[in-house]
């Protein structure tokens, strides 16, 4: 349920739906914040940033600063991603076609920064919308804004219909806004008015379960969301809100990245802190479970408080809906905010079938659990095996934005785009529910994303 704020009038206008799916999964971390442990090592990892085609612009042995360009995208070299550690490029890691998947600096004990121009409140007043665009790409922050329906970065001269910043990701494995607001709502304010800039109209969206309370950003909400995952995506508030076609053009910005965009144009050097969700707990022990202060491209196992509840888990960069499996050797994308380790797939189930299932979390009425529907830890464990799609509708029934996402499935199967997306396959905001619901193991979120993605290309 989407509750709109219409200041001219000054009344609340409700929008609902009943296509939200509440999942009470356990692991959600604390709102304290640790400081995360030093160091020696960090790097960026091309191969995670979506619609781009990453081009090198340092090799192994180089030395960096941080701010330093490590590599610019072929289709719009002003589109630059700076160095998140100021050292020497230790290793430039390739996967299959020669992608680049990662950029390792190893970190110097006096790390220099790359110095740009400070754009305090009397500067940013001067600014145009190009200038400032400008301003933005020199200093790597522009990648932080992102368009929909695609999720790319927001092409500069683009002219969308609003821009998006949404506090709360309603996942239960991202950041609380009470927690990197905490201390920086000045700065968060600061950027809202940065953005506000690029000359369309800026929406701010608080979650109804963690309302604001300092004046200096309660003033600036537009949206109240109401209602479990996914509910206060962009993608899901846009579609609730919006009364024309054109207004599908628009950039969203993740509340925590508003941060960054401020403390990057206002002290003149590429920003690089980041609070991430950690969820590491085993064997009922919570204390895995919390927020940490580490930084942009930061070992993800750095992040783990107690490195043997890594044995026999799966690492799940992202969030537990819209990440993706990596390895405790690996980095934090530019975009992740979340870490979560879950127990690894079993052995398959002796007779599963037959069991009741009281602790087994569904969609549905077929087990037990959903007389109940406590808490459950999450695990790798399909409980199933990949089927043909039987046509149930359960994904349907779950879609926040009404996509009928079978017949779109089967659209895709049989190689019919154009009938994929009278379906609604440009609406997909990639939250994961259709294949979490889907009886037949399908991995159907990550067909319509995938597909995207091929469509966008096609078009460029």
């Amino acid at each position: 349920m989407v509750v709109q704020k219409q200041e001219a009038i000054m009344q609340i206008k409700t929008v609902s739906t009943k296509k939200i799916l509440g999942i009470p999964v356990a692991g959600v971390p604390g709102m304290d914040i640790e400081e995360g442990a030093p160091l020696t090592s960090v790097a960026a990892l091309p191969d995670k940033i979506p619609l781009i085609k990453p081009r090198l612009l340092v090799k192994k042995g180089d030395h960096v600063k941080i701010g330093s360009p490590l590599f610019e995208d072929k289709g719009n070299p002003k589109l630059r991603f700076l160095s998140p550690g100021g050292g020497t490029i230790a290793d430039i890691g390739y996967g299959q076609r020669r992608v680049i998947t990662r950029i390792v600096v190893e970190t110097d004990k006096a790390e220099e920064y790359e110095s740009f121009d400070p754009i305090d409140e009397k500067k940013l007043r001067e600014q145009d919308p190009g200038s400032l665009m400008e301003a933005m790409m020199e200093r790597g922050l522009w990648p932080l804004i992102r368009s929909l329906p695609y999720r790319a970065i927001a092409a500069p001269d683009e002219k969308p219909a609003s821009l998006w910043v949404c506090l709360d990701p309603a996942d239960p494995f991202q950041v609380p806004s009470g927690v990197y607001l905490k201390g920086n709502e000045a700065r968060f304010a600061f950027g809202i008015r940065i953005l506000e800039k690029m000359g369309a109209p800026v929406f701010v969206c608080e979650s109804e379960q963690a309302p604001v309370e300092d004046d200096r950003i309660a003033s600036l909400i537009t949206h109240r969301v109401s209602g479990a995952y996914p509910a206060e995506d962009p993608g899901v508030v846009l579609y609730h809100t919006k009364k024309t076609a054109e207004e599908n053009r628009a950039w969203f910005v993740k509340g925590q990245d508003v941060l960054l965009i401020a403390e990057g144009m206002a002290t003149g050097r590429y920003p690089t802190s980041r609070i991430v969700a950690v969820s590491a707990s085993a064997n009922g022990d919570a204390s895995g479970n919390r927020c940490v202060k580490t930084r942009l491209g930061a070992p993800l196992a750095a992040l783990v408080k107690n490195p043997q509840t890594a044995a026999g888990r799966r690492w799940i960069m992202g969030g537990l809906f819209q990440g993706h499996t990596t390895v405790p050797e690996d980095y934090m994308g530019f975009y992740e905010t979340s870490l979560t380790l879950i127990e690894e797939a079993t052995d398959p189930e002796l007779f599963g079938f037959l069991r009741p299932g009281l602790y087994k979390p569904t969609a549905s009425r077929a087990f037990l659990y959903a007389l109940h529907k406590k808490h459950f830890t999450a695990k790798a464990d399909l409980r199933g095996e990949e089927r043909a799609c039987i046509n149930c509708g359960k994904c349907e029934q779950v879609c926040p934005v009404d996509i009928m996402v079978q017949f779109t499935y089967k659209c895709i199967y049989a190689g019919e785009i154009e009938e994929a997306l009278l379906h609604g396959l440009l609406d997909c905001v990639e939250c994961g529910l259709c294949s979490y619901v889907c009886p037949a193991k399908i991995e159907l979120a990550e067909t319509l994303k995938t597909t995207r993605h091929d469509y966008y290309q096609d078009r460029i």
